[in-house]
């Protein structure tokens, strides 16, 4: 099997990452990507790739932490207010510097992806940054920054790992002007919303859907995922996040990447698939998907 999304670089799993590895392989998964969601992240995730084989990363920043730069936005506008032109469009030297730090990384030969990235207006209730707030500063940068990293994802012959919250109007546009043919069946919606225009454009575009463990539990996401070609999918954990059913149910925190599987076996009732079958695709979709 194929985890395609899997954040073996988050804290989570600092002191149980041998272990948790250890039980992947035994539960047949082969191959697993995972992604950065910020520079020190993307770092963590090739240093884990680089020590296993069939470990791969994506190197990106997470519209999450556009948050990070909403001080140098703000002052870049007061800025411009105060020398009487306007300077609004131009990127803080704190983006185009972090920016230039993804583009150095995505020059290591484990790297097989710019991700994840995307656009988010989800209200996060937990979040360590003081000035967190989904307005319309807080989106500006999230375009600024996804349009700079689709761009790295062109340049540099990657594949693209999307993140979407809420914010489909936001997204599509900017992927439609960003577009290129060179992201053609090298691009994923990660842990893709129950929405039909996303799958329009998915298709229309040659897009992978990433499904996860909710598709254990979530009857939306169950009817959307019989709508999908089994072409077109491939399964993640997005671990340590979206624990599958039962284990759900029994609370046993965190997700990892052992439990792909309950992805695959849930995937295959809703096709009338073999469990068998759908792995094998699976894992061959995630091959096209990054290259492999």
């Amino acid at each position: 099997m194929f985890d395609t999304h899997c954040h073996l670089n988050f804290k989570r799993y600092k002191k149980t990452l041998d272990d948790v590895i250890s039980r992947a392989i035994g539960a047949g998964v082969s191959q697993i990507v995972i992604p950065g969601t910020d520079i020190t992240s993307s770092k963590k995730a090739i240093e884990i790739a680089e020590k296993h084989e069939g470990f791969y990363a994506a190197v990106g920043i997470h519209p999450h932490h556009a948050a990070k730069y909403l001080s140098a936005i703000v002052a870049n506008h007061r800025d411009s207010r105060l020398r009487g032109n306007d300077n609004s469009e131009k990127i803080p030297k704190q983006v185009r510097d972090d920016i230039n730090e993804i583009e150095n990384l995505l020059n290591h030969p484990k790297v097989v992806a710019v991700g994840e990235v995307g656009m988010d207006r989800h209200e996060y209730e937990e979040t360590k940054y003081q000035e967190y707030a989904v307005d319309d500063q807080f989106l500006e940068i999230q375009k600024k920054l996804l349009r700079k990293q689709i761009a790295l994802a062109v340049k540099y012959h990657k594949s693209l790992v999307l993140h979407n919250r809420e914010a489909i109007d936001d997204i599509l546009p900017i992927l439609e002007e960003s577009w290129d043919e060179k992201l053609a069946g090298h691009t994923v919606f990660h842990c893709c919303e129950p929405n039909l225009q996303l799958l329009t454009f998915a298709k229309k575009y040659h897009l992978f859907i990433g499904v996860d463990g909710d598709v254990t539990y979530d009857k939306t996401k169950q009817e959307f995922i019989k709508e999908i070609p089994i072409e077109m999918l491939v399964v993640e954990t997005d671990s340590p996040f979206i624990l599958p059913e039962p284990l759900k149910s029994e609370k046993k925190y965190p997700n990892e990447p052992a439990y792909v599987q309950y992805v695959v076996e849930e995937v295959a009732k809703l096709m009338d698939s073999s469990i068998e079958e759908v792995s094998q695709i699976t894992m061959e979709n995630g091959r096209r998907l990054f290259n492999l």
